[in-house]
């Protein structure tokens, strides 16, 4: 059985993730393939975007190393510009993607902020939705990602139809709510992830 994992801008998935993993479940953590897909194609990517994405201190080399925030800016808000990185990086994540789901036996989970986008989006069996209230996702944003209130909140708007795009395939949804501001581990949170858990068995 295939899960796909996901949630809104700092809701807190990776914790959830970590949570899973603890009960035994292969997770997969499709963003930091994405990572992986940036340094992979990286000769590409300075090509189209420019000098300016490699980090302070680098030579302009193979090796160079990227300003992933600044690549965000670049990107973020920008259809065309998000467009082209997409189609370099995209088919590199499907790719190991789908790798890793062939080499799996029994459950297995997908964590991807972009889940609805995956190649194997059509495929999963059970989605498992993070959640938070406003001000905790807004405080963790500042402290994992220290970008402006500005920044913080054109994220949350882009996301004010985040739900509805999962409900296009055949697959149960459940919703976790992460409240904590600390990567919660309470016993409300792990209630919650059990009771998910008893449901897909």
């Amino acid at each position: 059985m295939l899960i796909g994992l996901t949630g809104i801008y700092c809701a807190g998935k990776n914790h959830i993730g970590s949570l899973l993993e603890k009960r035994g479940l292969p997770v997969l953590d499709v963003d930091k393939l994405g990572y992986q897909a940036l340094e992979m194609e990286k000769e590409t990517i300075f090509t189209r975007f420019g000098a300016d994405l490699k980090k302070a201190g680098n030579d302009w080399q193979s090796n160079a190393l990227f300003d992933r925030q600044l690549l965000g800016r670049v990107v973020f808000g920008n259809p065309e510009k998000l467009a082209i990185l997409e189609a370099i990086i995209h088919p590199v994540v499907n790719k190991m993607t789908n790798e890793w789901i062939s080499a799996q036996n029994g459950h297995c989970v997908i964590n991807a902020a972009l889940l609805h986008r995956s190649s194997v989006f059509t495929q999963i069996d059970r989605i498992i939705l993070v959640k938070a209230p406003f001000i905790t996702r807004f405080i963790r944003a500042k402290r994992r990602d220290k970008l402006s209130c500005k920044d913080i909140l054109k994220r949350f708007r882009s996301q004010k139809d985040f739900y509805t795009q999962y409900l296009s395939i055949k697959a149960e949804i459940y919703k976790v709510e992460n409240s904590g501001l600390f990567g919660t581990r309470n016993s409300k949170l792990n209630r919650q992830i059990d009771k998910i858990l008893e449901g897909i068995k």
